[in-house]
């Protein structure tokens, strides 16, 4: 099966396109795109890590599920496109940086700005039918992504980890400690924002502040 997908990470991930369970799961995501209308588009299924080759990957930031609202979207978690109203959990992420770093509120949703830095925006099942939130979970995305989570661990170091939300925290036991950066904080979700887990973790600046130690450039959040 050939996944069309940014050459390093083709190459680093090629096990996992060989296993029994990626090509059940393909072959349930092209049933799925034929029969209902899916998001992201399919050309956007993988652009979190088109546009994040592996080896300039600094920050992993997990998220569950794609948006499944029409023009949403677009294959990196917690991000819109360009135009599109931004939703909570993302206005509360942009509320937090605004304190956090000084910066002013962004007119765009659209995050393909912080992938393009070294930040992988990974959710962790990666398409969704419309309108129906969790349709694609438990069909195999879950096992690929922990795969992925496991690749960046094992092979790269240094690497800042953002667990947001308890779906988020579990995935630290797929991380070496003795060589990544792990930040934990509640979910950007109003739901959890509201009871004060959220605002106040100065994860943007906390993450520029490790890279620097290490050595690399600061992300532009």
């Amino acid at each position: 099966m050939e996944v069309s997908i940014e050459p390093s990470w083709k190459t680093q991930l090629d096990d996992e396109f060989k296993q029994p369970y990626f090509n059940a799961l393909t072959s349930f995501v092209k049933q799925e795109y034929t029969q209902n209308t899916c998001y992201p588009k399919g050309k956007d299924i993988f652009s979190a890590f088109d546009h994040c080759p592996f080896y300039e990957t600094k920050v992993v930031i997990i998220g569950q599920d794609p948006y499944h609202g029409p023009n949403q979207a677009n294959g990196l978690c917690f991000s819109v496109k360009d135009g599109i109203p931004h939703p909570p959990s993302l206005v509360n992420i942009f509320k937090e940086i605004k304190v956090d770093m000084q910066k002013p509120y962004p007119e765009s949703g659209n995050l393909e700005r912080w992938a393009d830095q070294g930040v992988l925006l990974l959710n962790a099942t990666l398409t969704v039918r419309a309108h129906e939130a969790g349709s694609h979970q438990k069909k195999g995305w879950e096992q690929f992504t922990d795969g992925v989570i496991k690749t960046v661990s094992s092979e790269l170091e240094g690497v800042v980890f953002l667990l947001w939300g308890g779906f988020a925290k579990k995935k630290s036991s797929l991380i070496d400690k003795s060589k990544h950066h792990i930040l934990t904080s509640g979910h950007p979700s109003p739901l959890s924002a509201n009871r004060g887990l959220w605002f106040g973790n100065q994860h943007f600046s906390k993450t520029n502040a490790l890279l620097a130690q290490m050595g690399k450039e600061p992300i532009d959040w």
